[in-house]
């Protein structure tokens, strides 16, 4: 059976598309606290959010999806999985990272590609 796998090249270009990236936002968001409540652990790390998000299968999703997480409760978000991380902490990591998303000051290179490529 033949598998259905995207050449090499395609997932690479896909992997490096730079309209996915906004170095400005994500150091933005590294300056806020951790966003599990009560924590005040630093360094704080920016966390890409995979669930229900535009990432794939070997690809991050977009610096859109993007929240602040100490490094303690980042490696225990990859280590429990999304959905136990969010039930433990009682969070949602979609809605955070929508948050930051519209509050950011640099939000409009996040939403539209054609603006993020002029800037």
């Amino acid at each position: 059976m033949a598998s259905l796998r995207l050449p090499d090249r395609v997932r690479t270009e896909r992997r490096r598309d730079p309209s996915r990236s906004c170095p400005a936002h994500r150091a933005w968001v590294r300056r806020h606290h951790c966003c599990v409540p009560g924590c005040r652990r630093l360094p704080i790390e920016c966390a890409h959010v995979r669930t229900r998000t535009d990432g794939g299968t070997a690809l991050k999703p977009s610096d859109r999806w993007c929240i602040s997480l100490c490094r303690f409760h980042h490696a225990e978000q990859h280590r429990l999985g999304e959905p136990r991380f969010e039930q433990k902490h009682r969070i949602c990591l979609t809605d955070l990272a929508e948050a930051f998303a519209r509050r950011s000051p640099h939000y409009r290179k996040l939403d539209d590609p054609n603006l993020r490529k002029e800037l």
